[in-house]
């Protein structure tokens, strides 16, 4: 799952950066409003974890542009402003959760996990599941039946994108966007090569699921007949 820190405390955006990436997400940070309500409607985080004071424009100004323009993923808002009418300011404007500086990073990452769980279906928030497969993105581990097999990051987070839409066709860029990130200067080639390496997968598995190619447009993992 790939999560935007936007921040312009780039010692505490560093600190949250490694201490989620060691327990498998992917993380972009940024340090300045404009760049951060952009990246926002980008759409390609799973989670947005949401200063209140930045450079350029505030934090609820940010959470309001994105909640008018449609945008509904989850928001935790990170400040330093503690009081009642803060709090309860950046929950009317539409944040998900509010968390005070300095917090514990174990109150961060259980805040996450309340978060992410409100959206989905899934098991929990690291297992991802379609047809006769399912992902642990902690391990890195997608299993089919009884068999199982590890998987490099770049492939994980592709594999995780599929599951959590199966059955939709995914535009090339928006797959490039949430796999590599919304600045990643990648190639068609890439994701043509890792899609191959993700067949190869499917294949040492036996799995019912494919990865179709629809021309023109992306990919679509589906199950027979779909």
């Amino acid at each position: 799952m790939r999560i935007l820190m936007i921040e312009d405390d780039e010692k505490l955006c560093a600190s949250v950066k490694f201490q989620l990436e060691k327990q498998g997400f992917s993380v972009d940070v940024c340090h300045d409003g404009e760049e951060g309500l952009f990246l926002i409607k980008e759409g390609a985080h799973d989670l947005i974890l949401l200063d209140r004071m930045l450079p350029g424009i505030d934090g609820i100004r940010i959470l309001q542009n994105a909640r008018n323009s449609g945008v509904c993923t989850p928001v935790i808002m990170i400040t330093a402003l503690g009081e009642l009418s803060d709090r309860v300011l950046g929950l009317d404007t539409g944040a998900d959760d509010y968390i005070v500086k300095p917090f514990a990073f174990e109150e961060l990452t259980a805040r996450i996990r309340s978060a992410l769980r409100r959206p989905l279906v899934f098991h929990n928030e690291h297992l991802s599941t379609f047809g006769d497969l399912c992902y642990d993105s902690m391990q890195k581990l997608l299993t089919c039946g009884s068999i199982s097999c590890s998987l490099s990051r770049r492939e994980g987070d592709l594999m995780e994108l599929f599951l959590r839409n199966p059955n939709q066709t995914l535009p090339r860029l928006l797959i490039i966007t949430r796999v590599w990130g919304p600045e990643a200067d990648v190639e068609d080639g890439n994701l043509d090569n890792y899609i191959y390496f993700l067949r190869r997968r499917l294949k040492s598995l036996k799995s019912f699921l494919a990865i179709k190619a629809v021309r023109g447009v992306g990919y679509r993992l589906e199950a027979p007949n779909a």
